[in-house]
């Protein structure tokens, strides 16, 4: 028995290094036996010392931090002071609507941080398992929380391993490892120390990480690392210092609000100075610029660009897009970069067989016959030397890589149980890391048959003769051995099996013995095949000026086989693995990342490097994920995309988005959609804006122009709360411009006024106050005792007719259709609607102050009105000839 002195801190020794170490060395540093691990006492004492092997939970935001933080935005300051406004004055109405408009877009901010507090929980939930561990030398079941460092812990089939372990013995056993390292293989593992430190988490074959499951065989080993020491400790905590990433919408948003408070407030302050000077009474031009600032607020904007999210999501979900957090619809219309993983997103994640090498020949399945002797024999081969498993509901069990030889063999009609009948299975040699080989033995009606399968190495040079159709003959080992090569090349993970004949086995059934001599009956090749409409998306992401990029644990030829195959990697563009970044600086990552659309064998921490090294040169970056190894980097990322089916609770928690069909090309779908939302975004913000400088041009120009002030306070409100709501909301719903893929992504620093739009508030704002103001004049020309009114409609249809014609940046309003956007058309006509009722209801009358006009004066109106329509159609003409805005 030990008495243990000391115990080695992952910090102290480097949790990094344990598989450059022997196990002998370890156990002395950890103080602890393979056999007899450490006393209870000592088990306790290091519990108590170092904590449960958890992962640590952070402190949670209280309900009401996150409340307030809702609050701290410029733009929503700025609403709650126009509510107050509209108190004062005495439009409760509106402050109420203000005030709503506020708390509904808090309680959808609200609801995001509320998900976001639950990844580490879900990060938690691995920790909570048993385990098996040796303590005074006798086998005990602890809870998994309880493991310390220097624990000898046993792993078997199926089990969940607790805790980082560097394994001591290992007898055939393979680990799935891709919910941490993306390999869409288990990994044999073995015990002999490695003898380079700096290797990447997919190459340590002698350490089993926490939270990875055993697919096969048994072992034991050393905890090295518990709780937050551990690489899924570490990816925790990666999780915690992951940057909240504003989208590109809240940015341009939150910088708008600020300028555009500002500015409305000096122009207001400048109209009450002028109505001053000129006699006007102070109460008066008070409420009027009080009235005009509560107006010019686009308060409606926050609720319009919810509204058109939640759409967005809504026609998101019904193309398998799960929308987590309302602001990724519209980032998606920004990505530039789409950092796809390869196992399960651009693959199906199920190992195929997909080419077999029998008689010197390589075929791929659909060409291969199975009626030749020699491919007969192959196949049969591949059915008994295997350990799949079928239950009574007809679900398959076993190693993916075996599951991919027997649906094969069954496929062609090598039915396994139906063969075990007539060559029932007498004995079987397990592979194991060593030997790299299985073999299964048979009885047959002349004796017993072995049948071999393992790397191509291995068996093909215990192999004396092949069996082609006519007979066996010689073995060519180069060609062979060639032919293996040249599959594995393709992305290929290749297998060779072989056979011998026995009358009678020989005594002791030696392994060496009965592994020797063998016929070489050919070779499998099995890959993760392309999901069948990648390729298609792929071609459709760079129609759109958006760069996939692979970015995966798994090996490099495999990777790049896929990358080819999708068009993802193309002459001229360099792949990247995870050693080689490992030894890159910053500087010279991002050099190099420009270049880069395949890393592969990379680390959860890489993951965000490259992330980080992306954005460096101005993009905007999309990862996709299903692992918890990728949960740190969907987190950092512009837009985080998690699998649906086959991803982790972690990974979906970190992720803004969930694919629920984890296909690649679901994602350019909802970049569709996200460029749709944000085109409807700018078309909300061009009306408002316009409409809102027309009100503000109307009352600053008029005294200027000799005129009275156009309009009363109570006009400016009713028509800031009948044009900017009900319309603006009927946005949301104008279908995708026409060619929004076959455009470059936004530039992630241009202004949300770019590409004329500024241009455009300026002069059809002007237009707009300009006919009003000359509708004024005029009726006050004829000494019409109505032309207060009929500058109030004139203005309210103005803005109606430049709704209808801005629903397209380029084509005209009879080129869409007015079918093409229902609920606008009826926003507008609702609008004139109670624009008429303010003009010929008595009782609204009284409350608007307005009177009943004639035909004639109301003729004019919509005939006035309707210029701004006509001028806003003639600079789309002149966009579609490239005249404007280039």
């Amino acid at each position: 028995m030990l008495t243990p002195t000391r115990t080695i801190s992952p910090e102290a020794e480097g949790s990094d290094k344990w598989h450059a170490m022997q196990v002998a060395t370890i156990a002395m540093q950890l103080g602890t036996d393979c056999d007899y691990g450490l006393t209870l006492a000592e088990a306790h004492r290091r519990l108590a010392k170092d904590g449960p092997n958890e992962i640590r939970e952070q402190r949670r935001r209280s309900v009401l931090d996150m409340l307030t933080c809702q609050f701290k935005d410029f733009m929503i300051v700025a609403l709650l002071a126009a509510a107050l406004v509209s108190g004062l004055i005495g439009e409760a109405a509106d402050a109420l609507v203000i005030v709503s408009i506020v708390l509904l877009n808090a309680t959808v901010g609200f609801i995001q941080d509320y998900r976001a507090e639950r990844v580490m929980a879900s990060l938690a939930q691995l920790a909570r398992l048993q385990a098996t561990v040796i303590r005074e030398g006798e086998c005990q079941t602890v809870p998994a929380s309880g493991i310390v460092q220097g624990d000898v812990v046993l792993l078997d089939t199926g089990s969940t391993v607790p805790v980082d372990l560097r394994l001591a013995e290992a007898s055939g056993l393979k680990i799935a490892e891709a919910v941490l390292t993306g390999e869409s293989l288990p990994v044999e593992k073995g015990t002999a120390s490695l003898d380079d430190a700096s290797l990447q988490l997919a190459d340590r074959t002698n350490v089993a990480f926490k939270g990875t499951v055993v697919t096969y065989g048994r072992a034991r080993g050393i905890a090295v690392a518990t709780g937050m020491a551990t690489e899924l400790g570490k990816i925790a905590g990666m999780i915690e210092a992951a940057p909240v990433v504003q989208t590109p919408l809240q940015k341009r948003l939150a910088a708008f609000g600020r300028r555009l408070a500002m500015m409305i407030l000096v122009i207001c302050a400048i109209i009450f100075a002028t109505g001053v000077l000129r006699g006007e009474p102070v109460l008066l031009m008070l409420l009027t610029s009080l009235s005009l600032a509560v107006a010019a607020i686009p308060e409606a904007l926050p609720a319009v660009v919810t509204v058109m999210l939640a759409l967005g999501a809504r026609n998101m979900a019904r193309h398998n897009a799960l929308v987590r957090r309302l602001p990724a619809v519209e980032t998606l219309g920004s990505v530039s970069w789409i950092c796809t993983d390869k196992t399960g997103t651009l693959t199906l994640n199920e190992m195929c067989t997909t080419e077999l090498y029998a008689d010197g020949v390589r075929l791929p399945i659909a060409s291969f016959d199975t009626k030749r002797p020699a491919a007969r024999c192959l196949l049969e081969a591949l059915a008994l030397c295997n350990n799949v498993s079928r239950a009574a509901g007809g679900e398959v069990a076993g190693d993916p890589t075996e599951v991919a030889l027997w649906r094969v063999a069954a496929d062609a009609g090598f039915d396994k149980s139906a063969l075990e009948v007539t060559s029932p299975r007498f004995l079987e040699f397990p592979f194991d890391s060593d030997r790299k080989r299985m073999t299964t033995i048979h009885r047959s009606e002349t004796g017993f048959i072995a049948y071999t399968k393992g790397a191509p190495e291995t068996v093909i040079e215990r192999c004396n003769a092949s069996l082609p159709d006519h007979g066996m003959v010689a073995v060519d080992h180069e060609r062979v051995l060639a032919a293996a090569e040249a599959m594995a090349e393709s992305g290929l993970r290749v297998l060779a099996v072989a056979s011998r004949k026995w009358d009678s086995l020989p005594a002791g059934c030696n392994i060496e013995e009965i592994e020797c001599g063998l016929t070489l009956l050919g070779l499998a090749g099995m890959r993760d095949p392309p999901r069948p409409d990648v390729r298609q998306a792929v071609a459709a992401c760079r129609s759109a000026g958006i760069t996939p990029v692979m970015v995966t644990g798994d090996h490099p030829v495999t990777a790049c086989a896929i990358a080819r195959e999708l068009g993802i990697l193309a002459p001229g563009d360099t792949v990247l693995t995870g050693q080689e970044l490992s030894r890159l600086t910053n500087e010279a990552l991002v050099a190099q990342v420009v270049h880069t659309r395949v890393f592969a064998r990379v680390d959860p921490a890489q993951k965000i490097r490259i992330v980080e090294a992306a954005r460096a040169h101005g993009q905007f970056v999309a990862m996709t994920g299903d692992g918890v190894n990728d949960a740190p980097a969907l987190a950092g990322a512009d837009i985080g995309i998690a699998m649906g089916k086959k991803g982790t609770d972690v990974a979906r928690d970190a992720a803004s988005i969930v694919l629920l069909d984890d296909n690649f090309a679901t994602i350019v779908g909802a970049v569709e959609e996200g460029r749709r939302i944000f085109d409807n975004v700018r078309k909300f913000i061009r009306y408002a804006l316009t409409c809102n400088s027309a009100e503000i041009w109307t009352i600053f120009l008029a005294p200027f122009l000799g005129l009275p002030i156009p309009l009363l306070p109570i006009h400016i409100l009713w028509i800031n709360l009948v044009t900017d709501g009900l319309p603006g909301l009927a946005l949301a719903a104008e279908p995708a411009e026409t060619g929004v893929m076959l455009r470059p992504p936004r530039p992630p620093g241009e202004s949300i006024f770019a590409r004329g739009m500024w241009q455009h508030i300026v002069w059809v704002g002007l237009a707009m106050a300009g006919v009003t103001l000359l509708t004024q004049a005029y009726a006050i020309h004829v000494a019409s005792a109505h032309w207060q009114t009929m500058t109030f409609t004139v203005l309210t249809l103005s803005q109606m007719g430049h709704v209808l014609a801005i629903r397209s940046e380029q084509a005209s309003f009879f080129a869409r259709g007015a079918r093409s956007n229902m609920p606008l058309v009826g926003a507008v006509l609702l609008t004139f609607a109670l624009q008429l009722a303010t003009i010929y209801v008595p009782m609204l009358n009284t409350v608007f102050r307005t009177t009943a006009l004639n035909m004639t004066e109301l003729a004019m109106c919509v005939l006035l009105s309707s210029v701004v329509f006509v001028l806003v159609e003639l600079e789309k003409h002149l966009i579609r000839r490239g005249l404007l805005y280039r």
